[in-house]
C-alpha cells in the first residue's frame, strides 16, 4: 500500500491566448526551488487526433473542447492529489469554467495568477505567432479576467516573463493571499 502524501500547490495561469502565461510557466520551472510539473491546456489539446476534429462541426467541437478542458483540472487535480506541484494554463472566459475550476480544486492549495497586457499587444504577437486564429485573443479579452480576482497579477507587456514568474514567487511566499479561490469556494457553497 502506497503512502499518502501531502497534496502538491497548483499556480494557475489564467490569460488570453499570447499573453504570456507559457513564458511564465518555463521561466517558473527554472526559478521555483521545488520541482513543478508545466501541464499546458494546449499540450493536451495537441494530442487529439487532427483527421478526426476537421470533420466535427462547431458544436460538436466545442463539446469536444469542453470534455478536455475539464479532463485537464481534473488530469492536474490527480497530480497535485498525489504531491506533485503543478503549474496550469487555461483561458477561463467563462464564468462557468472558473466555478468547474474552483470545484475540482477544492482540497487544493491554488495560487490564481492573472496574466495580462493590452489588447493590441495580444494582436501583435498573435501574428507574429502564425499557430492561432486571427481574432482569438481579441475575442477572449473582454470576458477572461472578468469572473475572478486574484492572488496575483502580472503585466506581461511591462514585465518580462523571469519578472513575473519572480513576482508569482514572491507572492507565494509572501504570507499574504487573498486564496482567490477560497473566496470562489466561500461565495457559491451558499
Amino acid at each position: 500500500m502506497l503512502e499518502h502524501v501531502p497534496y502538491g500547490q497548483i499556480i494557475f495561469l489564467n490569460g488570453t491566448s499570447s499573453s504570456g502565461k507559457t513564458s511564465i510557466a518555463e521561466e517558473l520551472l527554472e526559478q521555483l526551488p521545488t520541482p513543478y510539473f508545466y501541464i499546458p491546456f494546449d499540450a493536451l489539446n495537441a494530442m487529439r487526433s487532427r483527421s478526426r476534429t476537421r470533420e466535427l462541426t462547431p458544436s460538436v467541437l466545442n463539446v469536444a473542447l469542453d470534455e478536455t478542458r475539464l479532463g485537464h483540472l481534473r488530469a492536474v487535480a490527480g497530480m497535485a492529489k498525489e504531491g506533485n506541484n503543478v503549474i496550469i494554463d487555461q483561458v477561463l472566459s467563462q464564468r462557468s469554467w472558473l466555478l468547474d475550476a474552483v470545484r475540482i480544486f477544492e482540497p487544493f492549495d491554488v495560487l490564481f495568477v492573472g496574466v495580462r497586457c493590452s489588447l493590441p499587444e495580444l494582436e501583435r504577437r498573435e501574428k507574429l505567432r502564425g499557430d492561432r486564429d486571427a481574432g482569438q485573443a481579441a475575442r477572449q479579452f473582454p470576458s477572461v479576467h472578468r469572473y475572478g480576482e486574484y492572488d496575483v497579477e502580472c503585466d506581461t507587456e511591462m514585465s518580462s516573463s523571469a519578472q513575473c514568474a519572480r513576482r508569482v514567487i514572491d507572492g507565494m511566499n509572501s504570507g499574504v493571499r487573498v486564496s482567490a479561490f477560497s473566496k470562489w469556494r466561500d461565495s457559491t457553497d451558499q
